[in-house]
């Protein structure tokens, strides 16, 4: 079955912290490897738990092999500002001379937003490599981006460098980048979101600033941790609207566990609704699955309901 995320050569995941995107970056991995895909999950200087998840080695400023068909690697900016300067000069000789300067690394270190492209850049470096039989060398790579405001830096960094750098080499390659992360042919943002009010009205701020601001495409919307419904619309109005039971719920727990139920499902049914009505992307829900996503099998969960 075709899914959203497949021929996308660059994904970008990112949302309101706390929402679950280095779990739906391994679900996106997941199903892409499962459809013979070859996978890189790029992370920006994160807590690293994505080796857990997919039951693989430790992740490093190293790209390793975490399973067959998907590759990790968790970013810093100085590790990433070196290679990539290793994978666009090519030669070493230059590269000594350009980033082995100490004058030059201060200067690197002193300019705004660079460590946001040294780390973009890198990410976007991996998708033009190619394997010797000429094909790619990954098929899809995946940013696990920070949260929503340093994301959102990190997106606008190439296009600063298109606009207001001198024609070059650093120009060059973020003009490069810049025309893939706009292709919605070939890349897309995943905006990881949850269905309660603070994570949805972020999602709206972020989605304006993606959509109007940086005119880039968004992929999906994923609404992670979605309840199943266990009460009917009728039960929800009776438990949240009915004076006499509200005052009794004191001295009745399970009576007090309905409301606060009744409650949820209301909530998470108005947010839904609201991303429905305002979002003209295309929605995933993903269940609230009750033990902790810590390890890869509630990931293979997940990586279903995308599809």
């Amino acid at each position: 079955m075709t899914t959203a995320f497949e021929n996308k050569r660059f994904l970008f995941v990112t949302g309101k912290g706390g929402t679950g995107k280095t779990t739906v970056t391994a679900a996106i991995a997941l199903q892409l490897a499962a459809n013979g895909q070859r996978v890189l999950c790029a992370m920006c200087q994160a807590r690293e738990r994505l080796s857990s998840l997919l039951d693989g080695p430790p992740i490093g400023d190293q790209v390793i092999e975490v399973r067959p068909g998907i590759s990790a690697v968790n970013m810093n900016p100085d590790s990433a500002l070196e290679e990539y300067g290793r994978m666009v000069l090519k030669l070493r000789t230059f590269y000594r001379a350009v980033f082995e300067n100490n004058l030059v690394r201060a200067f690197f270190r002193a300019t705004p937003g660079l460590n946001e492209w040294a780390m973009l850049g890198k990410a976007w470096y991996h998708t033009t490599e190619k394997r010797p039989d000429g094909a790619w060398k990954y098929d899809t790579v995946i940013v696990d981006a920070p949260a929503t405001g340093h994301g959102l830096d990190m997106l606008r960094e190439p296009k600063v460098i298109v606009d207001v750098a001198p024609p070059g080499l650093l120009r060059r390659e973020a003009t490069r980048a810049w025309k893939l992360f706009s292709d919605p042919s070939h890349a897309g943002i995943v905006v990881v979101t949850l269905p309660e009010e603070m994570p949805v009205t972020e999602t709206f701020d972020l989605l304006e600033a993606i959509e109007g601001e940086l005119k880039l495409p968004v992929t999906q919307i994923v609404v992670n941790g979605v309840l199943p419904s266990l009460l009917s619309p009728q039960e929800r109005a009776v438990l949240l609207a009915a004076p006499e039971i509200r005052r009794t719920t004191a001295g009745d727990e399970g009576l007090a566990a309905g409301v606060r139920r009744a409650r949820r499902e209301t909530i998470q049914k108005e947010n839904i609704e609201r991303l429905r009505e305002r979002a003209r992307t295309p929605m995933s829900a993903l269940p609230h699955l009750f033990d902790e996503v810590q390890t890869i099998e509630p990931v293979r969960v997940l990586a279903g309901y995308l599809r």
